[in-house]
This record gives structure tokens, C-alpha cells and sequence, in this order.
């Protein structure tokens, strides 16, 4: 009996050996699998990239002046705003590769991106003129391009970290790019969304709703009415630019073409817009809540 125990252990030793060797060659080779399909997703998306290219814009910072110490952080806060806005459109250059026709990027990425920059580089020309001389001209900085030699178009090093809201530190009426009547608090049905006479071009396309935004404001100081009103009446612009817009991108992108090259765009400049309205009421009274709900708008079919 003592004889035959060491054979079995022997036995067993061997049965155990073979079965570790087994599965440590399966492990050997589902890690080689996991490394090529690994090595296979990076180069994917390394082509991806390349092939898309990467959207270069001009570098706002190396053109300011001297920046007064109380306009610093601001300035700081909208130069952060300026890198934010191209790292997004660069993601979304790569989320819609394929997408649209021969003008998609164009209409759908740097059309928006040119908007939303300049409405930020007229935040930082207004904060340096508070306390110094506004500088004149930044606007020609707003325009991108798609530039296909890997450069990466980040042009606007800031003050990192610091992402601006949506522009509320603006108080900035003066930059609001729409020419305001005479009646334009009257005129200001920008939550209609019905704008202008786009309607009849747009059959078979549809409008865009907005909220209406001047229904919901509190009483107005006087001191803050024509900051108001330029902006009402730029939020009517903004939506009349979307509707032709909608018009002119017909049968562009896929199913989540106007949610994510008109209607969101769309949304960003009216969270600002409103944000500017509000700020400038409160200089000089209670400033009115919660009108960021009013942003967002819909298409009418």
C-alpha cells in the first residue's frame, strides 16, 4: 500500500502539470488576440484621425494688447472658452466623419464654430474696454479652417482649466451683432421662431420654435433697456440665421444632422444671449432666474 502511493502522486503531479501548461497557452494566446485587435483600434483610429484632418484657427491671444489686471481673469476665462470651443469641434469633425455632402463641414462645423468665437472674442474686446482702450479688428480672428496636415489648430493657449460660461461674465450688449429698431422689445417674438419670411422657403422643411424670451423678463431699468433690446433683437438674428440654414443644408447628414449642426449650436448662442440679458438687468435690480430653460428650441415639420 505504501508502495503504490508515491506512482499515484506522480500521477497526479503529471495530470496537474499538463492541465496548467493547457491553460497558460490559452492565456499566452488570448493575450496575443487582445494585443492585435488593441494594436488594430489604435491604428483605426489613428487613421481616422489623419484622414479627417484637424481645424485650425488663428491665435487670439498673441494678438491682444496689454490686458488690464481687472479684466485679466475674464480675459483668461474666454481664451480657456476659445480652446474648449475647437477640442469640440474637432470630436465632432471625427463623430461625423462620412456625414453630409461636399459643404457638411463647412455648414456644420466651422459656420457654428466661427459664431461661437466670435461672440467670445467680442466678450474679451468688451472686458479690456472697460478700463482700456477696446481693441479694434479681433473679429477677423473668428474664421477656421480644416487644416490637413496634422496641426493642430488649438491656436488659443489660456489661462488653462478656467472654462467660461456661456458668456454671462459678458454684460456685453454692445457685442451683439444684430442692428436693434427702433421697437425692437415690441418686435422681439424670438420665441415664435417663425422668423422673417424664411417660412415660405423652408415648406417641406420646417421652422424652427423657440421660447419667447422677452414675455418672461421682469421690469427692465432704464439703464439696462437698450443692452436689452440690442440682445432680444439678436436672438431674433440667431434664429433667422438657423431657419436659413435649415433651408440651405436640406438632405445634409444623417438622422441627427439638425439636432447637432443647428439645433445645439443654436441653443449654445441663446444660453449666452439670454445670460447677457440677465446680466445686465442685474446691475441694477434683482436679476432674473432660470431663463437658461428658455435656450433650447425645436423644429416645426
Amino acid at each position: 500500500m505504501s508502495r503504490a502511493l508515491p506512482k499515484y502522486n506522480k500521477r497526479r503531479v503529471a495530470l496537474i502539470g499538463g492541465a496548467a501548461a493547457v491553460v497558460l497557452s490559452g492565456a499566452v494566446i488570448a493575450g496575443s488576440a487582445l494585443a492585435g485587435e488593441t494594436s488594430k483600434s489604435n491604428a483605426t483610429s489613428a487613421r481616422t484621425l489623419a484622414d479627417t484632418g484637424t481645424i485650425a484657427c488663428p491665435d487670439v491671444k498673441s494678438q491682444l494688447p496689454t490686458v488690464p489686471a481687472s479684466a485679466q481673469a475674464e480675459v483668461d476665462r474666454n481664451l480657456a472658452l476659445l480652446d474648449t470651443q475647437i477640442a469640440e469641434a474637432n470630436k465632432r469633425l471625427v463623430d461625423t466623419v462620412g456625414q453630409g455632402g461636399a459643404n457638411f463641414v463647412q455648414n456644420a462645423i466651422l459656420g457654428p464654430l466661427a459664431d461661437k468665437r466670435k461672440s467670445t472674442i467680442d466678450r474679451i474686446a468688451i472686458s479690456i474696454g472697460r478700463t482700456a482702450e477696446k481693441p479694434q479688428g479681433l473679429d477677423a480672428l473668428a474664421e477656421c479652417a480644416l487644416s490637413t496636415d496634422g496641426a493642430a489648430g488649438t491656436g488659443d493657449e489660456a489661462g488653462a482649466g478656467d472654462q467660461a460660461g456661456t458668456g454671462e461674465e459678458a454684460g456685453a450688449g454692445e457685442e451683439a451683432t444684430a442692428t436693434p429698431s427702433a421697437t425692437a422689445t415690441d418686435a422681439a417674438g424670438d420665441g415664435a421662431g417663425e422668423a422673417g419670411d424664411t417660412g415660405d422657403d423652408a415648406t417641406g422643411v420646417g421652422t424652427i420654435s423657440c421660447p419667447d424670451v422677452a414675455s418672461q423678463l421682469p421690469a427692465i431699468p432704464a439703464s439696462a433697456q437698450a443692452e436689452v433690446d440690442r440682445n432680444l433683437a439678436l436672438l431674433d438674428t440667431q434664429i433667422a440665421e438657423a431657419n436659413k440654414r435649415l433651408v440651405d443644408t436640406v438632405g445634409q447628414g444623417g438622422a441627427n444632422f439638425v439636432q447637432n449642426a443647428i439645433l445645439g449650436p443654436l441653443a449654445d448662442k441663446r444660453i449666452a444671449t439670454v445670460n447677457r440679458i440677465a446680466t445686465a438687468i442685474g446691475r441694477t435690480a434683482e436679476k432674473p432666474q432660470g431663463l437658461d430653460s428658455l435656450a433650447a428650441c425645436t423644429l416645426n415639420e
